[in-house]
């Protein structure tokens, strides 16, 4: 297989596009889409988010220290196009989306509604990288939609159709093709009839 090399860039993908909601001291809510996120430690639970200094969400983040992750969705995917184009300096993006502002439990942002899970996070650490700073943070509480739990009580994350940004597009996820460790689980015999 031919390959051309490139200078080094960002192609680790897909990440998940999520939404993630602030508010300033005001109480003002604002709505950024965060593209690189992620999981970087289970205990304690914590997660990163990396935002360019420029942008308006920038300053509430440095300033509060606290924000919410949203998963979105497929159903979610026009929002969450249109909090990564607009400004909170120019639109309230709850009102002009319709969507829900719910009070979180610990921290002043707001949980989108809509949303099947929201983490409310506190920042512990802030990175200065280059185009983007890395807000490291405690994640202190979940809120799973109750619409989604199986009858063994399991988050069933897949049947929110989650969302995943790929180079500039937005894809919905496909197909289940296996479990962890489903490469090296022992397959059961099955007896040959006689």
């Amino acid at each position: 297989m031919a390959k051309q090399l490139w200078k080094g860039g960002n192609m680790l993908y897909p990440v998940p596009a999520v939404m993630v909601s602030l508010a300033d001291r005001e109480e003002k809510s604002n709505i950024i889409t965060v593209a690189w996120a992620g999981t970087v430690c289970t205990n304690p639970p914590m997660l990163s988010i990396s935002v360019r200094p420029e942008r308006y969400s920038y300053g509430i983040l440095k300033d509060t220290g606290e924000f919410v992750v949203n998963l979105t969705t497929e159903h979610l995917a026009r929002a969450t196009d249109f909090c990564g184009v607009k400004s909170g300096r120019d639109v309230d993006k709850f009102r002009e989306l319709g969507l829900t502002e719910e009070s979180a439990e610990f921290v002043r942002a707001p949980l989108i509604g809509e949303s099947p899970v929201n983490l409310e996070c506190r920042v512990t650490k802030v990175e200065e990288l280059g185009s983007h700073h890395l807000f490291l943070a405690e994640v202190l509480a979940v809120h799973a939609d109750e619409a989604y739990l199986d009858e063994n009580n399991r988050f069933a994350l897949e049947k929110t159709r989650p969302l995943a940004y790929v180079h500039g597009q937005y894809y919905g996820l496909g197909n289940l093709l296996g479990t962890f460790g489903y490469s090296v689980r022992k397959r059961k015999k099955t007896r040959k009839k006689s």
